[in-house]
């Protein structure tokens, strides 16, 4: 006989295993563990491996009427680096079970969701239409959600659930993202006589002084205010050079499509090149929207201030309500010190089980 699922157990096991994003190896790996768990308690689940080596993807199924409107639950797998381990109280990956919490990398954003669903699924009626997609990669732009996308589009998807950290509220969508790589070009000179060269630097600083004040933001009644975040900086090689090339990458979060912006930055004339990164749209589903007035938690008024998969997902599921929900805490999410509450994680995987067999297509 099968033994019950252990939550707990389950979510120190993924935490204690390191999945930074962009390696894919070790997301592949965890996406195999979590397969392996599921077989043990819903051998009838149906399993389609994605085929692109660098950001791998799984979708699992009931073998319910394939016609029927899918209830998918999204999970990425990925999480943020450890940069610097000895700032930690704990072992990053070391999964301590201490004061109701576990604590380590992934353990808000987003283990604790990945388990959450998977109890769902486990505890299943195989009739009842619902899947499970483990994607990579989603912290450097969605990338094994994408690498996803063409398989979701075939499913008659009616509902998603992306289970990332929202301490157990309802949220109901998210600004999108546009990251951007902006060059500027300059000339090389000796250091001591930079009038014979054009400082490529310089050009970049007063772009960016500049951009602080006139980029064309946009406002939206529920997602707010765009933003914009210069996060990475670089340019020249040695003091006494006069720099000829300059960059930085620019995460600017969005309120509709990114064209705006973008035309921005090119017509700058400071700017030699820019590279598009990341581009990925907002979501919002409508607070009146009859399947998520049936969900068993509350409805927080305001955004997700991240961006999640769900940017890739509600490109493919032919306007189905997509709602963020799930266990952890968003002040930890990347942070030293990470942690995910057990009792959050239990009260997830009972409300996820509770709409699961409510759901029926």
């Amino acid at each position: 006989m099968t033994t019950a699922l252990d939550p707990t157990a389950l979510v120190r096991e993924l935490v204690g295993r390191s999945t930074v994003s962009g390696d894919a190896d070790g997301q592949r790996d965890l996406q195999g563990a979590v397969t392996e768990v599921l077989h043990e308690h819903a051998p009838h689940l149906l399993v389609t491996e994605g085929r692109d080596r660098d950001h791998p993807w799984r979708l699992l199924r009931t073998p319910a009427d394939p016609g029927r409107r899918q209830l998918l639950l999204a999970c990425h797998v990925d999480t943020v680096p450890v940069p610097d381990a000895a700032a930690w109280q704990r072992d990053p990956f070391g999964a301590q079970l201490e004061d109701g919490r576990v604590w380590g990398r992934g353990g808000s954003d987003m283990k604790a969701g990945v388990v959450a669903a998977v109890a769902a699924l486990a505890a299943a009626d195989p009739q009842a239409p619902v899947s499970l997609l483990l994607t990579s990669d989603e912290e450097i732009g969605s990338r094994g959600a994408a690498a996803a996308a063409a398989a979701v589009a075939e499913l008659p998807v009616g509902a998603v659930v992306v289970p990332e950290a929202t301490g157990n509220e309802v949220v109901l969508g998210h600004k999108g993202a546009l990251w951007l790589a902006v060059r500027t070009a300059g000339r090389a000179a000796h250091g001591s006589t930079p009038e014979r060269g054009h400082n490529a630097v310089l050009d970049l600083v007063a772009l960016l002084a500049r951009a602080g004040t006139a980029l064309p933001f946009r406002s939206d009644p529920f997602l707010g205010t765009e933003t914009w975040n210069p996060g990475v900086v670089a340019g020249g090689t040695v003091p006494n050079v006069v720099p000829d090339r300059a960059e930085v990458v620019v995460d600017m979060r969005t309120v509709a499509d990114g064209e705006g912006l973008l035309s921005w930055w090119r017509a700058q004339p400071e700017v030699a090149d820019v590279e598009v990164r990341v581009d990925l749209p907002p979501v919002g589903t409508p607070e009146g929207d009859p399947w998520v007035a049936t969900l068993p938690a509350p409805v927080r008024p305001t955004p997700a201030t991240y961006f999640t998969d769900a940017s890739v997902l509600v490109q493919v599921v032919d306007g189905a309500p997509i709602v963020v929900w799930g266990p952890g805490t968003p002040a930890v999410m990347h942070a030293v010190d990470e942690y995910v509450e057990l009792a959050e994680l239990e009260q997830a995987a009972a409300a996820f089980s509770d709409v699961v067999a409510a759901w029926h297509g």
